[in-house]
C-alpha cells in the first residue's frame, strides 16, 4: 500500500475531512427521533461533545455550563486557572495583546508555578454545581495530579500530551506507567494524543477508558508547521477504530475514540463519527461562546512552551451562547452553530439511529464535496465558502 515518492521510499496516500463526503441511506429517519449519547468509563453523557481543554475554551464556569447542556469540558491543569488565584486579569492581558507579542506574553503568564491548592479548588468549584469535573494534564504529572484530582471529587482524568505512546524513553526523568495509573485511580483515565493503528492498541491494552485521536489538526495547533508531524483526521480515526473494534474482538473490552481537533464544522463532526469516532473534542468552535474564557481568542496547549511554541493565539470572534453553537437556532450559515442539530439530521440523512449505526455510513473520496456549484458563494464569501 502507498505511491513511491522517490527511489526506494514509499508514503501512504491519508485523507482530511474536506476529501471525503457521507452517502445518504435507503431508510431515513426522523432527527428527533436518534439517540446522541455516548458512555464512557460507565457514565453516560447526552451528547458525544468534549470542549477541548484549552484555557480560552474552559474555565470553571465554563465547564460548569457545558455540564448542564449534557456534554463535558475538559479544564487544563497545567493552564492558568491553577497558577492564578484571580485569573480574569490574565484573561484580559492575553486579549489585549498584539498577535506580534501574544505567543511571548504567554509564555511569560504560564512561568507561574502550579499551585496544588487550586487544582482542588476548580474542581470543587464545578462540582459544586452538580456536573461533572473533568481535568487534564501532561504525562510528567499525571500521578500526583491525578491522587488530588480524585480525592477532590474528579469524574474523568485525561493525560494528553502532543504525541503519547505507551513507550517513551527518556533518561531526564521517570515515564508515566498508564497501566499502573489506571490501576491507581478509580476514576476512568482517558489518554492522548496519538493517530496511529499500533499506538492505539498498545494504549488500549494499558486499561484506558478513551483515546483522544488527533495530531496537529487544531485551528490554533501550529505542531505540523513546526516539527512537520501529523496525520489527517479521517485516516487517523479510520485507522484508531480498527485498533479498537480488534481489541474489543480479543479482550470484549470497548474502548472509545474521541476524534480530537480539525472539526470547525457540524459538516466535520459529522464525518468524523462516520470514520468511526465515539465523541468529538472540540476547541475553536466552542471558544466562540459567550461563555468561553477567551474573550473571543483561542491559544494552544502548547502555546506557552518555552523553547519551542507549537500553537498560537487566534481570533475567533463571539458568535453566539453556548447553547446556541450546541443546539442552536443557528444565526450564521456557515456550519458551525447547532452543532447537535447538525449531527441529528445527519444521523435522519444516512439512516442512522445511533452513533455505532453512524459509524457504519458509506464513505466516499470528494475532493469536490465544498467547491462543486458553490460558484456564487464562493464570489460572494458567504456560506461554504466564508
Amino acid at each position: 500500500m502507498g505511491e513511491w515518492i522517490g527511489r526506494d521510499r514509499k508514503a501512504r496516500r491519508c485523507y482530511g475531512f474536506d476529501e471525503i463526503a457521507l452517502v445518504p441511506g435507503a431508510v431515513t429517519i426522523n432527527p428527533d427521533e436518534v439517540d446522541t449519547s455516548f458512555e464512557i468509563g460507565g457514565k453516560k453523557f447526552q451528547i458525544p461533545f468534549l470542549a477541548s481543554a484549552m484555557d480560552g475554551v474552559v474555565d470553571p464556569k465554563f465547564a460548569i455550563a457545558m455540564g448542564k447542556l449534557g456534554g463535558i469540558a475538559v479544564l487544563n491543569l497545567e493552564g492558568i486557572y491553577t497558577r492564578y488565584d484571580d485569573y480574569q486579569p490574565i484573561l484580559d492581558d492575553i486579549a489585549k495583546s498584539t498577535p506580534e507579542k501574544a505567543t511571548e506574553l504567554v509564555q511569560k503568564l504560564y512561568l507561574k508555578p502550579i499551585k496544588e491548592k487550586l487544582i482542588a479548588k476548580r474542581i470543587r468549584e464545578i462540582k459544586k454545581a452538580k456536573v461533572p469535573a473533568v481535568v487534564s494534564t501532561i504525562p510528567q504529572h499525571a500521578e500526583k495530579f491525578g491522587r488530588i484530582a480524585e480525592e477532590s471529587g474528579c469524574d474523568i482524568f485525561v493525560v494528553q500530551s502532543t504525541v503519547t505512546t505507551v513507550r517513551h524513553v527518556s533518561k531526564a526523568y521517570q515515564t508515566v506507567d498508564f497501566k499502573k495509573l489506571c490501576k491507581q485511580l478509580a476514576m476512568p483515565v482517558i489518554v492522548g494524543n496519538s493517530v496511529t493503528h499500533q499506538v492505539a492498541l498498545e494504549l488500549m491494552e494499558t486499561g484506558v477508558k478513551g483515546l483522544l485521536i488527533g495530531i496537529g489538526p487544531g485551528s490554533a495547533c501550529t505542531t505540523r508547521g513546526v516539527i512537520g508531524v501529523g496525520v489527517p483526521q479521517v485516516t487517523s480515526i479510520c485507522d484508531s477504530m480498527a485498533a479498537r473494534d480488534f481489541y474489543f474482538k480479543k479482550s470484549r473490552r470497548y474502548v472509545p475514540i474521541i476524534a480530537d481537533g480539525g472539526m470547525s464544522t457540524g459538516g466535520d463532526v459529522c464525518k468524523a463519527f462516520a470514520c468511526g469516532a465515539d465523541a468529538v473534542m472540540v476547541g475553536s468552535a466552542f471558544a466562540r461562546a459567550k461563555e468561553a474564557p477567551g474573550r473571543g481568542f483561542h491559544w494552544g496547549m502548547a502555546t506557552p512552551h518555552a523553547n519551542l511554541p507549537r500553537g498560537t493565539r487566534i481570533r475567533v470572534g463571539t458568535t453566539g451562547t453556548l447553547e446556541e453553537i450546541l443546539f442552536g437556532p443557528a444565526k450564521l450559515d456557515d456550519g458551525t452553530q447547532n452543532l447537535v442539530g447538525a449531527l441529528r439530521t445527519c444521523m435522519g440523512n444516512v439512516g442512522a439511529k445511533s452513533i455505532k449505526e453512524l459509524q457504519l455510513t458509506e464513505i466516499i473520496i470528494a475532493p469536490a464535496i465544498k467547491t462543486e456549484g458553490k460558484l456564487f458563494q464562493a464570489a460572494q464569501k458567504v456560506g461554504m465558502m466564508k
